[in-house]
């Protein structure tokens, strides 16, 4: 990229290709862009648009909070889930609830209380904090009550038609319910529930709630066996020589019977190698750093996206990909999919696990190149890259 009094233009430095920019722009864009404004050589061929920013998402304002979607209606390449991102102030509450969807959730600051029942009539309550994580299968009701930081969470559903918009309200239920309907299962007059609301409430200010142990519980079904929440502090990473990747899926956490994840951390100058996903196409959420990633779909389709905190990211199932830290600081970024087990297949360990020749011969080396290659012996999916040569 060649640049002028500071300002990018879309010329490609290794072979000349492209000319100045000089009519009306977002230069701010550009710059988060650049593998946009001049991509790679290697990109080839009509890619669908595989990012989309939480920030270009409406915001919807309540009293304590907001939410904010992103659906395939924003990023029609999104086929399988859609994403929410939420904040609730202290006491607030996300009204009792329930969904067609399987909703999972990451903490992404503060903390909250959880409370929820199963189809058994099994309670369960908790509160988790950033880095945390809750799952609730489709039809399960819960709710969530920013405690004394308050709360901002991501969430993710088993469905990419997905509206937050569209959920079951517990108000909203009860003001469309004829009231001596509403009465009689309350075993109430009318006049009794005359103050019941007459409209959903969906996120609302209240008190905090006082602390755990004194939380009356009424169980007489007893407590759901699975917990709904899993703890970070209780999954251990898999240490890699340029970060950690901690595997979310339903071996470590059975509540989730819908959707598994992968949290990776990325150390500045690290890499996630070149894999893919054979059972499901990938939903990406970044929440720090910045990052790059080229997707080859094959057919020679291949599209270089960058991306920062906020961003989602999306690879087509079966797509080969990397995620690239191109910052100064550690990327992090969640891999979400709508299977529930996790899975990939490393370039890696797919070359290593074949015969030398055979390798050879496809990449027109000597085995002795094949044999010199680190292909077995690392212990991660997280490696380190020249990132002089990142631009390549």
């Amino acid at each position: 990229m060649t640049v002028i009094e500071s300002v990018p233009h879309p010329i490609r430095a290794s072979d000349g290709k492209g000319w100045l920019d000089l009519g009306p722009r977002d230069i701010l864009r550009d710059k988060q862009n650049p593998d946009i404004l001049v991509p790679p050589a290697t990109d080839s061929g009509t890619m669908a648009n595989m990012k989309y920013s939480f920030s270009d998402a409406h915001q919807r304002l309540q009293d304590g909070g907001w939410a904010r979607e992103v659906t395939n209606r924003e990023i029609p390449a999104s086929l399988d889930v859609a994403g929410v991102n939420m904040a609730l102030e202290p006491g607030a509450y996300r009204e009792l609830h329930w969904h067609k969807e399987a909703e999972w959730g990451l903490v992404l600051v503060g903390s909250c209380r959880l409370t929820a029942i199963d189809e058994h009539g099994r309670s369960f309550i908790d509160e988790v904090k950033a880095g945390d994580l809750w799952n609730f299968e489709a039809g399960l009701p819960h709710s969530i009550q920013g405690l004394e930081d308050g709360v901002e969470f991501l969430l993710v559903f088993s469905d990419p038609d997905f509206s937050e918009n569209f959920t079951f309200l517990l108000s909203d239920w009860f003001a469309h319910t004829p009231q001596d309907v509403v009465a009689a299962n309350l075993k109430k007059t009318v006049a009794e529930i005359s103050s019941l609301p007459k409209a959903e409430k969906y996120i609302f200010r209240a008190d905090l709630p006082g602390p755990m142990s004194e939380v009356d519980r009424p169980a007489p079904a007893g407590k759901v066996p699975s917990p709904f929440t899993l703890h970070m502090e209780d999954v251990e990473p898999i240490e890699s020589e340029a970060g950690r990747v901690r595997i979310i899926d339903v071996n470590v956490f059975p509540a989730a019977k819908t959707i598994s994840a992968a949290i990776v951390e990325v150390e500045p100058g690290g890499m996630r190698e070149l894999h893919w996903h054979p059972k499901a196409a990938e939903w990406q959420y970044y929440i720090r750093g910045n990052a790059r990633m080229t997707i080859f779909d094959s057919n020679g389709l291949a599209r270089t996206f960058d991306y920062t905190a906020g961003d989602i990211g999306i690879v087509p199932l079966v797509a080969g990909h990397y995620v690239q830290n191109t910052g100064d600081e550690k990327l992090i970024f969640i891999e979400v999919f709508k299977y529930p087990e996790y899975s990939d297949i490393s370039a890696n360990k797919w070359l290593a696990s074949n015969p030398a020749k055979v390798v050879a011969d496809h990449l027109d080396v000597t085995t002795q190149f094949v044999e010199s290659l680190p292909l077995d012996d690392r212990p991660a999916p997280v490696i380190w890259y020249d990132r002089s040569k990142a631009k390549g």
